[in-house]
């Protein structure tokens, strides 16, 4: 039992502790000690007294297919969490998708499970650590058709980033989304995304200059010295200019190795003849703010006309 509590982010179920033979009596005495706790119902944490709140991403959503029963499938954020997309807001609900008159609304802890039934084909489910999942491609298309854009680019950015989809799996994605609603819309972000985007903060950053008719010449572009010593590999370049702009997240920038090392790293491009630009998440929230902090540097560059005009397919830009 243990080892099978332990595969399952420490959670069992009430039908897996039948297979195991362990009597009804012994699990409700676990529950009143404290040692298991009930998650949903039929769902349990064991050794709920030294694991705390069960507060991975992963864990809840697995709960949430368990507490579900056999025919559960997690879809939309819960599958991309189980994948380990980026790119959404921290989630309060639990998506999961059940046949018929299964799809009952459950109580999972302090999340909703949200039932849905969507129509999979075999080849649209598979199973991750364990977890019965929609595959990338469906759990993207899914999600294209959800999300505002500039959170469904950066989601397509991530799985690119990551190596879960491939260039070819993007022409695959209008098939999955076709007939849908917001399918028109939808397929038109699917030329914006670009898997050299490292965090979902480089992606909106890029959008926002794109948008404003501002796009970097280059993406993750590598800084040498005069020795062609290389300096840097930063996130956007304006190559003219000798501009650079940097996506500045917190959860790496702000520890005190990293404030250090970009400081020398800054010193050592500054030395070079380069200027640099930082974004931080809140710059992305005013479609004005980056493309206002880009063309004043851009502006600074007598040898460098700012662009105006509409944006154009960041794909053709790049390639």
């Amino acid at each position: 039992m243990q080892r099978l509590a332990e595969r399952q982010d420490g959670l069992i179920t009430a039908a897996q502790c039948r297979d195991l033979e362990l009597s009804t009596a012994s699990v409700k005495r676990f529950l009143r000690q404290g040692v298991w706790r009930t998650l949903s119902r039929g769902v349990y944490l064991v050794d709920a007294d030294m694991r705390g709140v069960l507060d991975s991403p992963r864990a809840l959503v697995r709960a949430a297919v368990l507490g579900a029963g056999p025919n559960a499938v997690a879809v939309l954020e819960s599958a991309a969490a189980v994948h380990g997309l980026h790119g959404l807001r921290p989630q309060t609900r639990l998506h999961v998708s059940l046949p018929g008159k299964l799809a009952v609304p459950r109580r999972l802890s302090d999340a909703t499970v949200v039932p849905h039934q969507l129509t999979l084909a075999a080849g649209d489910v598979t199973v991750v650590d364990g977890i019965a999942v929609t595959t990338v491609r469906r759990t993207v298309a899914d999600l294209l058709l959800k999300l505002d854009r500039l959170a469904a680019v950066s989601v397509l950015d991530s799985a690119l980033h990551l190596g879960l989809l491939a260039e070819d799996d993007l022409a695959e994605l209008p098939l999955l989304m076709f007939g849908r609603r917001g399918a028109t819309k939808a397929r038109a972000w699917i030329e914006q995304a670009d898997g050299r985007a490292e965090s979902p903060l480089e992606t909106r950053a890029r959008l926002r200059c794109v948008d404003a008719g501002v796009p970097p010449d280059e993406l993750q572009a590598v800084i040498a010295d005069a020795s062609g010593h290389a300096l840097a590999r930063v996130d956007m370049l304006w190559r003219a200019a000798r501009l650079i702009g940097e996506a500045d997240g917190g959860e790496v920038h702000d520890r005190p190795e990293a404030v250090y090392r970009d400081r020398q790293r800054q010193n050592d491009l500054v030395h070079a003849g380069y200027r640099i630009v930082r974004f931080t998440w809140s710059d992305t929230l005013d479609p004005a703010s980056i493309p206002r902090i880009v063309r004043r540097a851009l502006a600074r560059a007598p040898q460098t006309r700012v662009p105006m005009g509409s944006s154009q397919s960041i794909r053709k830009l790049w390639t």
